[in-house]
This record gives structure tokens, sequence and C-alpha cells, in this order.
């Protein structure tokens, strides 16, 4: 956990009950939440605004938006993220293949566990 400790994440939630619960875990964790955008415009602004560390992205956005573009931006910077998904984890595009992928629903420790994956260093 200590490795968690400090580092600054986005989160990319459309659904606002789920962005506050899983803005609570991040905290527990030690980590800094910058912010949570909905969309992929406010994502792609967010990243530019607060240089996050980490990255959480929802598959699926608000305006029936999915979060590749997002996970195409940060795949260019190198910036580290994990994605969350209640599809099948094999049907993701291949753009969230440097990512963590993430099965909903999943545990507290699940979420522990890739979030130090998606840190871990290459």
């Amino acid at each position: 956990m200590g490795s968690l400790e400090g580092t600054r994440v986005l989160v990319v939630e459309n659904d606002e009950l789920n962005a506050m619960l899983l803005q609570m875990q991040l905290e527990m964790e030690g980590m800094l939440v910058g912010g949570v955008a909905a969309t992929v415009s406010a994502a792609l602004q967010m990243i530019d605004e607060l240089q996050p560390q980490l990255v959480f992205l929802d598959y699926w956005l608000a305006c029936n938006e999915n979060s590749s573009p997002v996970a195409e931006c940060l795949r260019q910077r190198g910036i580290p993220f994990l994605v969350a998904t209640g599809m099948e984890i094999d049907q993701l595009p291949a753009v969230f293949d440097t990512g963590v992928k993430l099965s909903k629903p999943y545990t507290g420790s699940d979420l522990s566990q890739a979030l130090q994956r998606a840190l871990a260093p290459a």
C-alpha cells in the first residue's frame, strides 16, 4: 500500500455514485484524487491540467462514449492506467492492452492489486 501513497490519480467515470465510491477507495489507499471526468473531452482536458500519475478508466462513459480515445492519449504519453468494465475483458479494444484490466464487480483487494500492477515499473 505504501507505493500508492501520494500518487496523483484522475478518475474517468460517468456514474456519480460509482465515482464517489471509487474516490473514497482510492483515498483510503493513500492516493490523491485530482478530479473526476465523465466524458472523453473532460478527461483529455483534465489530463493536461492535472498531470496525473495514474488514471482510472471506466470503459463506458457519458454520451454513449467509451474511453478508448483517453486510453490512446495515456498510451502515447506513457501514463499508466487501469480500465474497469463489466464486459468480457478480452472484448476490450487493443488500445487497453497497455493498461491493467479490471473486471466488474471487483473487491477492494482486487482494486488494490490492480493499482499496484498499474504502477509497477515495466
